[in-house]
């Protein structure tokens, strides 16, 4: 056995392939000893498994002893390889290709440097929130492929919630104009500029006590409102402008009947909270 591949069957197919592919790709092989282009094929693989050193499992499928698996993957024919990533099939091929062939193949389904660099850093500002450790390696990233602009989105993302705004804002302005139209590009634009209005407002404790002692204080429940935006809490913030609807709905021009609507977009149309929300501003109203 290969250092980097491993014989599959059903006893350890769960954890090498499913489990394992959350990890790093796995490429999925099935052969069958009689096979003479799987014979062509095998070595290749198990070559640049040991040349890739790790980035990928190379999982070997002897098709003849576990055609159950073979019938789950819908194997027709050999050799056919099939790559799975979080547990998903992603991508595949039949029959038995050249070795620049192959690379092709593993090239497309397999993080570069630069994006392993990026999944390492969302993986660590999830679970840890440390911003920084964070944005070093996203910087990491962009270093070795300034290309790469989900580097910048996420980079942009994290400068967010650090309230960095104008940094934030000229990393989404350097994305190329198709990318600017993608929804999360689109949503995090939105949540800056949201950011940027509530600007020079006093913290989320001083508002709610301004609101607490008046609760027709609109300026600060829209200011709340904003802030509550930027940092992903709709509900809090679709809250604060109904309420200035209920109370003022001409308080600026309708502006909390017109921010919320901005809301609704940002999240999703399609979203429950909206559908929610929708029939509330409905009937405070009408």
């Amino acid at each position: 056995m290969q250092a980097f591949s491993i014989d599959i069957n059903l006893q350890n197919f769960k954890q090498v392939v499913i489990e394992g592919s959350k990890k790093v790709p796995v490429i999925m092989d099935f052969w069958a000893p009689w096979c003479a282009p799987c014979r062509a094929l095998t070595p290749i693989l198990e070559k640049l498994a040991d040349e890739y050193r790790g980035r990928f499992t190379l999982a070997k499928v002897n098709s003849d002893e576990n055609q159950e698996l073979a019938a789950q993957f819908g194997v027709r024919g050999i050799p056919n390889v099939k790559a799975v990533v979080n547990g998903q099939l992603v991508d595949e091929f039949s029959g038995a290709l050249p070795e620049p062939m192959v690379r092709e193949f593993l090239e497309r389904v397999i993080p570069s440097p630069a994006e392993e660099l990026r999944l390492q850093a969302r993986e660590i500002y999830e679970r840890t929130r440390d911003a920084k450790q964070a944005l070093e390696l996203l910087a990491r990233a962009l270093e070795t492929d300034p290309r790469n602009e989900a580097i910048k989105i996420d980079s942009a993302e994290i400068m967010l919630a650090l309230g960095k705004l104008e940094e934030a804002r000229r990393l989404l302005e350097t994305l190329s104009p198709l990318t600017q139209m993608d929804d999360r590009v689109a949503a995090l634009k939105a949540r800056v500029e949201f950011a940027a209005s509530a600007a020079g407002a006093p913290d989320v404790e001083s508002l709610r006590q301004r609101i607490a002692r008046d609760g027709n204080d609109f300026d600060a429940r829209l200011q709340l409102a904003n802030l509550s935006v930027a940092k992903q809490d709709y509900a809090a913030a679709l809250d604060e402008l109904l309420e200035i609807v209920h109370r003022n709905r001409s308080f600026r021009d309708d502006i909390a009947r017109k921010t919320m609507l901005q809301v609704f977009n940002l999240i999703g149309n399609q979203s429950e909270l909206v559908s929610e929300y929708r029939k509330r501003l409905a009937r405070a109203m009408y």
